[in-house]
């Protein structure tokens, strides 16, 4: 069993595992070498009507898949926020630090005012890594809890459904092994999400441009 394969948390743990390791991507600092969205995806394939002879003896609920993984994604990043509330400001306050800086919190902070709380909490769900610190950090600079578990919910949702739903129906079209898709959708999938983002820094840079 490997905890870093999206194959292996498939395939070896089943649904209980794949629920386990989203809420540990997005809810605990651990979860930065876990899998998302290509385990998201695989599940997807697992649950579908091809899943067991693409993936072996793999094989999930589809109902219990797409209606427990929000759940999992969100209490994830709860748990995220509120750790970052109690305990971040002493582990982010370092200057020097590799991934846990005070550099992450500002930076964190200017992109939240910059494009709002709620796309930044979305648009987050789709990229490795910014999923898992994003959380904590609105703890840091005090996001309204309010505000943070509404768009929480929201992301959670179209990220689970939106990327297993993609595995789903993919699954019973694929041929041979999936893990050629993986790279391909996983990049494409970020790709799409960075979209709103690379606007908003297009339409800075041309007003800074022409700026008189």
């Amino acid at each position: 069993m490997n905890l870093f394969d999206a194959h292996s948390i498939v395939g070896d743990l089943g649904l209980v595992g794949v629920l386990a390791i989203i809420f540990a991507e997005t809810g605990l600092l651990i979860g930065l070498a876990f899998p998302g969205d290509s385990l998201l995806f695989i599940a997807g394939v697992a649950a579908s009507g091809s899943g067991a002879a693409i993936l072996g003896t793999a094989h999930l609920n589809p109902v219990l898949l797409f209606a427990l993984s929000p759940f999992a994604a969100f209490f994830g990043s709860v748990t995220g926020y509120f750790f970052g509330e109690r305990y971040g400001k002493n582990l982010f306050d370092r200057p020097d630090g590799r991934v846990f800086n005070h550099h992450k919190v500002v930076a964190t902070e200017k992109w939240l005012t910059r494009y709002g709380i709620g796309k930044a909490l979305v648009l987050a769900r789709f990229v490795p890594f910014v999923r898992t610190l994003i959380n904590p950090m609105c703890g840091i600079i005090g996001v309204p809890k309010k505000t943070f578990l509404i768009w929480n919910a929201i992301g959670a949702v179209i990220w689970t459904q939106g990327v297993i739903g993609l595995g789903f129906i993919l699954g019973d079209v694929l041929k041979g092994s999936v893990d050629q898709y993986l790279l391909p959708v996983v990049a494409i999938i970020v790709f799409i999400s960075l979209i709103p983002v690379l606007i908003e820094l297009f339409k800075e840079f041309q007003s800074k441009r022409f700026k008189p």
